[in-house]
């Protein structure tokens, strides 16, 4: 039998053990292993002498939906220059840091007008198809539009516009929506950029028809905005 005075230093010693030994790291502690995000991420390419700011409505709508910031991204750049020969590489490397920093095998890509090339060139010949689960184009012109020729004198990217444009022919080749990615289409009937208004819908691809808005107005607007999150989680 233990003393008194035994006692206590017993006690003292395990009192000090306690504090000083080292915390337990949460994993260790039943934490469990770490969440897997809950949506693909979503790469937004915005059109014409545009820039990323174009995708605050829709950004905000996803992230209503349960999407997190991490889960959204905007490929930015110059939009006078070559799809093929320029933008879809540089889309392609942009879509795979987004795969390194997100872990995810594939990607949903969400254009608006000149982007639907950048990106259909992608997926079509730039590898995109094996890295792309839904890809949708808001008022993009696919096969071409007159309006093009006020610019393409001198702009190459409003030559790859223009019916009949290497980019556009070989794009509209065989499949228009090769591959295993689901495609949708959003279009207007009042498009002021897109000449004629059936150049958006595409061969094999959900077309969906939003009335009578003007070009920028997809971008904003409220039942275009659910046909797009609703294709994304078909």
């Amino acid at each position: 039998m233990l003393t008194a005075r035994q006692g206590l230093t017993a006690l003292l010693t395990l009192c000090l053990a306690l504090l000083v030994a080292p915390a337990l790291p949460a994993a260790a502690a039943g934490a469990g292993p770490a969440a897997v995000s809950a949506h693909r991420p979503v790469v937004f390419v915005h059109g014409y002498n545009a820039d990323p700011g174009v995708w605050g409505s829709l950004r905000a709508d996803l992230r209503a939906d349960g999407y997190a910031d991490s889960e959204l991204f905007s490929f930015g750049y110059d939009t006078h220059q070559s799809v093929n020969e320029v933008l879809s590489g540089r889309l392609a490397a942009y879509v795979e840091d987004v795969r390194r920093q997100t872990g995810a095998d594939r990607v949903d890509l969400v254009a608006h007008s000149f982007g639907s090339l950048v990106t259909r060139w992608y997926v079509k010949f730039g590898g995109g198809g094996a890295t792309v689960g839904h890809w949708v184009s808001l008022a993009g012109p696919n096969h071409g539009t007159s309006t093009a020729w006020a610019c393409a004198l001198w702009d190459q990217a409003c030559r790859d516009m223009t019916a009949g444009s290497y980019v556009v022919s070989n794009l509209n080749s065989g499949d228009e929506t090769p591959g295993a990615a689901k495609y949708a289409t959003f279009w207007s009937n009042c498009d002021e950029t897109i000449n004629p208004d059936s150049s958006v819908p595409l061969a094999g691809a959900v077309n969906t028809p939003v009335g009578c808005l003007k070009h920028n107005d997809l971008l904003g607007d409220d039942p275009t905005s659910a046909g797009v999150r609703a294709f994304l989680r078909s």
